[in-house]
């Protein structure tokens, strides 16, 4: 429990220990993106994120650094041990997201979507029942993303 009485519902941080978060209300749309910039941010072959508002949301341990992989958008990682930790949007009320590998219990976590489709890998196969979605695919993805810079090396 914390100074102002919440009590942790999720709890994880990086493999050495340095940096630790809770979130203080449930997790929401857990999922996956395939996205070249996700490839790239995690050194895999999707992220697999699950978040929750800001405000339910606390670093508890250490301060992670921080890389603007576009201008949209922070992915925060540990300085230490290099563990990617989470992403969010630069809105304030988009949702902070947190990688499941990086929970303590990831196993607790079920996928609701899959994101970034256009970029899964053709031997990348699993959940083929969560739903999917291509980047950009609706109107309003589209108008949000549209003056993104991308700030990650193509090469």
């Amino acid at each position: 429990m914390t100074a102002d009485g919440r009590t942790p519902v999720a709890t994880g941080g990086c493999q050495c220990g340095a940096v630790r978060y809770a979130f203080y209300a449930p997790l929401e749309n857990a999922h996956v993106c395939h996205c070249r910039m996700c490839q790239r941010a995690t050194g895999g072959v999707f992220a697999a994120l699950a978040g929750g508002q800001p405000e339910n949301f606390a670093w508890t341990r250490g301060t992670p650094g921080y890389y603007a992989s576009s201008s949209l958008a922070k992915r925060a990682f540990c300085a230490t041990c290099g563990t990617p930790l989470s992403f969010k949007y630069d809105t304030p009320a988009a949702r902070m997201y947190t990688t499941i590998g990086s929970l303590d219990e990831p196993d607790r976590v079920e996928l609701v979507k899959q994101y970034g489709i256009e970029s899964r890998l053709s031997w990348v196969k699993f959940c083929e029942a969560v739903p999917e979605e291509r980047t950009a695919e609706s109107a309003q993805a589209q108008e949000f993303l549209a003056g993104m810079q991308i700030h990650q090396s193509r090469g």
